[in-house]
């Protein structure tokens, strides 16, 4: 991850939790009292995210020892102390929030992503995202789908050309949307296609497409399309998979299966924030 970019993202995270104070520990807790916390897991995952923590609390305060057990792509087991942090208390009590809910979310995302990886099961297939990601997190759930062992799709509108149905429908078709995009980008900019049928996989492959997507495709027939494609163009299969459907797609032939699954419905994992006895 970017650090810059994650100091600023944190920064506007804590302004909104915060708010002016935290009127709770600062009306309950001597102002210089020092203690120890640590983050628990309350079952198993793969961890994402461990520079949230560093990031955090140097933000909130550079006196709190930060100590990250498990690195970023590790698995943990219920029970395991993923970090544990030391200073001032309200210091501590202030980040607890805002980092244990990202931390568990990316955990959760890199956790199921570890598992589509297993349930697949299949080494020639990548495993990627989406752009079905929280406004506002996809760097961060985009960083936790690779901490899972998987890969990025393009990161926003401007990493690289996708002509959907809708482009397609607006521009004539695929053969018109493709020269018109030829005529206007550079030639560093792939251009993927999403075909729904053989007859669009065909006029795909004859515009000469980088990537063409076989969109909501049984695994049957995109045996069949595979077959059609050349080998310089990359294959992805999407839309509608899931980790229940996942299995039937083993051995299909494509390159990339995309899930929208991994960060627009993910499970956050269960982790605890929990500060220690013995206050100084």
């Amino acid at each position: 991850m970017n650090k810059l970019l994650l100091k600023s993202q944190l920064e506007q995270f804590f302004i909104e939790d915060l708010g002016e104070i935290d009127i709770t520990a600062e009306s309950s807790i001597a102002p210089d009292a020092k203690g120890k916390a640590y983050i628990k897991a309350k079952e198993d995952g793969v961890m994402a995210g461990r520079d949230l923590l560093s990031v955090g609390y140097h933000i909130l305060d550079p006196m709190i020892i930060v100590t990250v057990l498990i690195n970023d792509g590790d698995s943990f087991r219920k029970g395991d102390i993923i970090a544990s942090m030391e200073g001032n208390v309200i210091s501590l009590l202030a980040g607890e929030r805002v980092l244990l809910n990202l931390l568990q979310r990316m955990s959760g995302i890199a956790t199921m992503t570890k598992k589509a990886i297993s349930v697949l099961d299949d080494n020639s297939i990548r495993i990627c995202d989406t752009r079905k990601t929280t406004p506002g997190l996809r760097m961060l759930e985009k960083y936790a789908v690779r901490c899972g062992g998987g890969f990025n799709h393009r990161r926003n509108l401007s990493d690289a050309i996708l002509l959907k149905e809708n482009h397609l429908l607006a521009s004539g078709g695929i053969k018109k949307a493709v020269n018109a995009v030829r005529e206007r980008v550079g030639h560093m900019v792939k251009i993927e296609v999403e075909t729904t049928n053989e007859q669009e996989v065909l006029e795909a492959i004859e515009a000469k497409v980088d990537v063409i997507m076989f969109d909501n495709a049984t695994a049957k027939n995109i045996k069949g399309y595979v077959k059609q494609v050349p080998t310089g163009i990359t294959t992805e299969a999407s839309g509608g998979i899931n980790l229940e459907s996942l299995p039937s797609f083993s051995g299909c032939g494509v390159h990339y299966i995309s899930l929208g699954c991994l960060t627009h419905s993910v499970k956050s994992v269960d982790l605890s924030f929990l500060l220690e006895e013995g206050v100084l």
